[in-house]
């Protein structure tokens, strides 16, 4: 594989985390702000505290959480206070995505005010520069482009038939989900064709030169041509086009989505925990 960094090295660190925290931060704003605009009668809505993001998008919804705690500014009681009030006003729970490399003593906060670990995710980053290639086939028949106007509901349609064999009871939510992804302003959304026929979907969120990946889905029948091959290069060029250079995703822990993006350049940069706070006894 050619070196994809153009010479440059990234450590692993809090500078790193803030980059990657705050992009994943700025795409969850951007889909609330979506959801408020499509349906102001969500309510949807965020705020920030200390730094940390915190987004409203109706009780339930996963986007429904904070990211950035105690990565970007020093978090107390006080801005927990207000955090929490944020999200109960709304009848939501209190959820948190937090990076190991925030400040250590956030460890302590959260234990102190009832919150458990519940969730892991791996957050992967690799640079990215011009040139940017993956490895592997990719089908003569597997052409990739950009969603136009006015295809938002075929790409959520696609999106969320991607799911349909791992969990076809949540086909209704997923399309929802989808459609207002393709509806954030910021969002790059992605469709690959097999023969002329929209198989697969991704996007792309930029921020601070840092790409976020997302939306990678592929219909059953249609698996096995390279099609997210062929949406992650696409994905990763336009990128580097309009000045990035690190690209970021995250993974289950041990997951093949993680297996396949290491193949692909990309590092574990961390593991981010979820938190959620106990039910009173």
């Amino acid at each position: 594989m050619d070196d994809p960094t153009g010479g440059r090295h990234y450590f692993a660190d809090r500078e790193l985390a803030r980059r990657l925290e705050g992009a994943e931060a700025a795409a969850n704003t951007e889909f609330v702000d979506a959801h408020a605009r499509v349906d102001p009668a969500s309510g949807a809505t965020w705020t920030q505290v200390a730094g940390a993001r915190a987004m409203y998008d109706g009780p339930g919804s996963p986007v429904t959480q904070t990211f950035g705690l105690g990565l970007f500014d020093d978090v107390g009681d006080a801005e927990m206070d207000a955090l929490e009030a944020f999200f109960g006003e709304r009848g939501a729970e209190v959820f948190h995505e937090v990076s190991p490399m925030a400040a250590p003593e956030i460890v302590a906060l959260l234990n102190r005010r009832r919150y458990q670990p519940f969730e892991l995710t791996s957050v992967l980053y690799r640079p990215i520069a011009p040139g940017v290639a993956v490895e592997g086939l990719r089908g003569e028949r597997i052409r990739v482009r950009r969603m136009e106007p006015g295809e938002e509901d075929a790409w959520a349609a696609t999106a969320a038939g991607g799911w349909s064999d791992v969990a076809p009871e949540h086909t209704g939510f997923m399309t929802a989900l989808g459609r207002i992804n393709a509806a954030r302003r910021d969002t790059r959304c992605f469709f690959a064709e097999l023969d002329g026929r929209a198989v697969a979907t991704g996007s792309l969120n930029v921020h601070d030169g840092v790409a976020l990946l997302a939306g990678a889905s592929t219909l059953p029948g249609a698996r096995g041509h390279g099609a997210q091959l062929a949406l992650l290069e696409a994905r990763l060029r336009d990128a580097v086009e309009s000045g990035c250079d690190l690209a970021s995703m995250g993974a289950l822990p041990g997951s093949t989505c993680q297996r396949n993006a290491e193949r692909q350049g990309f590092r574990i940069a961390y593991t981010r925990m979820k938190w959620q706070r106990a039910p009173t006894a």
